[in-house]
């Protein structure tokens, strides 16, 4: 029962609060490089007004959407009851999912009516944490915000402490959200393509496929910059080649061919890959992956079944690696333990942190294909579908 779900959420949320001050006497979130001071002001007290969007949808059949205002953020329509912050959000982003939630698409978030909005940057309104007081500039990624809870297509968003981190000096709010999940998930590829795959410049070619894409043409200029030979496959290679190429592609090529299944075993021609396209691309990619290489695989867009062998991985030793950069915490059917928690705030924050040393600026301004007013997510959500839309597209709250 929903009454009991809430209490089970505030006992965790305690649990979180008390082991946040252990640590040799020294608090933890100022190991972490945290405020260690907040404001006491409550839930629902930050006022204004403001807009948001919300869709309503029944077994995939849209219901309702529309930009509505509200003047407190408890009004929202689905609300944390573990959140301890509250956030005037500047700006969020588009992604594949909350285009799918925008429709009003079945089995993306988990229930409706919702805001959606799975990112956001913006300034601390106010916070019953001390992890955070008003005035902090902070940004939010994953979490499952915008799925399970009210996400950041909303002037205000209130979530748990714990999921914020504080806004990279490098970057300012519009460019977090340049980067958002698709930048973060493929600076998170990256690494997981370095540490688990033994990723090095001397491997040979990186194919990224879905390179026009937001994760796609963040991973073509990480990679190009850290100096590997990077291969970028697209549907659209004539229309986004120079594109590409001005990101650092070496190479620009289309949509992957062969059947993974019937020919498990192909050329080798890619010491590794970053891949956000899922399906028959993927099943492709590994049956030409080489001797050892590994693959990371983050998309569904080209479909959400794998149609391959074991060949690759028990003949030629590729490594097929998952990544799921919500590293969700404290939300039903996913860990509350403390320990993940810092765990999982370490990894976003360096994370962040390679992202400060590794995005090159010029390549995100390449990269940030347009700031849109929050009326116009919707129609630009259709476009993000369509395959018309090429990087990223930030959404001004």
């Amino acid at each position: 029962p929903a009454p009991l779900r809430r209490l089970a959420h505030m006992c965790r949320q305690v649990r979180a609060s008390l082991a946040m001050q252990c640590g040799g006497g020294v608090p933890r979130q100022h190991l972490l490089g945290l405020p260690t001071s907040g404001s006491d002001r409550g839930f629902g007290g930050a006022s204004g007004g403001f807009r948001a969007w919300v869709v309503d949808a029944h077994r995939g059949e849209l219901k309702q959407r529309s930009v509505q205002e509200f003047g407190v953020v408890s009004e929202l329509p689905r609300q944390d009851p573990a959140a301890t912050v509250t956030v005037r959000v500047h700006f969020s982003d588009l992604n594949y999912k909350d285009a799918m939630i925008i429709r009003g698409q079945h089995g993306v978030c988990k229930g409706f009516p919702i805001v959606p909005g799975i990112d956001f940057s913006g300034v601390v309104e106010q916070s019953d944490s001390p992890l955070w007081r008003a005035g902090d500039e902070v940004v939010l990624t994953g979490n499952k915000i915008g799925q399970h809870f009210d996400g950041g297509w909303s002037g205000l968003c209130r979530v748990q402490a714990e999921w914020l981190v504080p806004r990279p000096k490098t970057f300012s709010l519009e460019d977090c959200m340049a980067i958002g999940t698709a930048g973060f998930t493929a600076m998170q590829m990256v690494v997981h393509l370095e540490k688990i795959g033994s990723m090095t410049t001397k491997s040979g070619p990186i194919l990224v496929t879905g390179a026009g894409g937001g994760v796609g043409s963040t991973a073509v200029a990480l990679l190009a910059n850290l100096g590997y030979h990077v291969v970028a496959s697209t549907g659209r290679p004539d229309e986004l080649g120079e594109y590409l190429r001005s990101l650092g592609a070496k190479d620009v090529i289309g949509r992957l061919e062969g059947d993974g299944r019937k020919q498990p075993l192909q050329a080798q021609r890619w010491s590794h890959v970053v891949d956000t396209v899922g399906g028959p691309i993927l099943s492709a990619a590994l049956a030409q992956t080489k001797l050892n290489g590994s693959v990371a695989a983050v998309g569904v867009a080209a479909g959400g079944t794998l149609d391959t062998t074991v060949y690759p991985f028990v003949l030629r030793g590729v490594r097929l690696l998952g990544v799921d950069s919500t590293l969700p915490w404290n939300v039903e059917g996913f860990d509350d333990d403390p320990d993940t928690w810092l765990q999982h705030r370490r990894e976003r924050l360096a994370l962040w942190s390679r992202l400060e040393r590794d995005m090159p600026l010029a390549a995100l301004r390449k990269m940030h294909m347009a700031t849109v007013p929050l009326e116009d997510a919707h129609t630009w959500a259709e476009e993000l579908l369509a395959g018309r839309v090429k990087g990223r597209v930030v959404i001004a709250v």
